[in-house]
């Protein structure tokens, strides 16, 4: 729609700059002559000087140029010269054979052969000019016009393909979500079955976020908070007196929006590799507005991963950072590293306060 609206305000305007020019030579005549019940000839003169330049224009604009210039096959790209030069040779040489047989006869005639001849040249060259410009110009246009065709065809197409890999992305999110927490939950039936019904229960509020309200575009931070804030909670069941878990999420004094289950993997990978059941371990999780941005960070004790262990093989992790491209395109910050034997993850959302 963009495109075809794009086309027809750039025809529109092609249409009225030919309008004027043919309007101009008809009234400066009239002008000139001071004789406005002479429009016949007015018109006449610009039916002939302006009149097959525009011809020539838009027959290189609507089909020579596209045809044969801007075409799939190299090859014809000589037939756009030769046949606007067949076109152009014709046109010319009936003019010279029309002006040949109105030269004045006799004696006392105000034109010799050679000096018609000389003039006749001196106006071939000017007039081929022209209308080498005239077609220049016309393949010129539409090349640009073309070009823009293709720029928002290419964005278009783009942002399909973005729109596409976002919602395959939400939908990977959900069984990689509930693969871990079966995990977890499966893990806790071992040490402690009344926790482990507990957990169940807290499941099936996480699955309904995850499930239904997830499907929206964008949620509220506070229900955001909520839902992580029962995730840590069921993750912490897994950890003992050795590891020490903290979370202080403030919800925002106004209503802010960002897109769902943005954080869950950080805060996943945050005990996946932070928390040891033989040594000291830790876990921080913050989130907070800092003026219009939104910043996570999370934070945990950094050990060497188990070959045995499965559970997140870095897919949610690596669904985030996509999913951060293709929501918060330069209106984010992503930044990871580690720190001796801390491991810090930090991202920003900008603006969107």
């Amino acid at each position: 729609m963009k495109t075809s609206n794009s086309n027809i305000v750039i025809i529109i305007a092609q249409v009225i700059g030919w309008v004027v020019m043919f309007a101009t030579p008809a009234i400066t005549n009239m002008s000139m002559m001071g004789d406005y019940a002479r429009l016949s000839s007015a018109i006449h003169m610009s039916l002939m000087t302006v009149g097959p330049l525009c011809a020539l224009y838009f027959l290189n604009y609507f089909l020579l140029a596209p045809k044969f210039l801007f075409g799939s096959d190299p090859k014809n790209k000589v037939w756009f010269f030769v046949v606007n030069a067949v076109i152009v040779a014709a046109w010319h040489y009936s003019r010279y054979l029309i002006s040949r047989s109105q030269i004045p006869s006799g004696p006392q005639s105000a034109f010799t052969p050679p000096s018609f001849h000389t003039l006749m040249w001196v106006r071939l060259v000017t007039r081929v000019s022209i209308d080498a410009l005239v077609i220049a110009i016309a393949a010129g246009i539409k090349k640009i016009v073309n070009s823009n065709k293709l720029l928002i065809n290419y964005e278009q197409e783009r942002r399909n393909a973005a729109e596409a890999e976002l919602s395959w992305l939400k939908n990977q999110l959900n069984p990689h979500f509930l693969f871990n927490t079966l995990n977890n939950i499966s893990s806790l039936t071992q040490i402690d079955a009344d926790k482990a019904q507990e957990s169940i229960c807290q499941l099936s509020d996480l699955l309904r976020y995850a499930l239904y309200d997830s499907e929206r575009e964008f949620v509220p931070v506070d229900g955001e908070i909520d839902f992580m804030d029962n995730y840590i909670r069921l993750m912490r069941l897994r950890c003992n007196n050795l590891t020490t878990v903290e979370c202080n999420m403030q919800k925002p004094e106004k209503p802010v929006e960002i897109a769902p289950l943005l954080f869950i993997s950080l805060i996943e990978n945050a005990f996946k590799h932070g928390v040891n059941a033989r040594k000291e371990s830790f876990v921080r999780i913050d989130m907070h507005m800092d003026g219009h941005d939104l910043v996570f960070r999370s934070e945990n004790s950094l050990f060497e991963k188990q070959t045995s262990d499965h559970i997140g093989s870095g897919i949610g992790l690596e669904n985030m950072k996509k999913r951060l491209a293709l929501i918060y395109p330069g209106r984010y910050e992503y930044l990871a590293e580690g720190m001796g034997d801390r491991y810090v993850s930090t991202v920003r959302l900008k603006n969107i306060a």
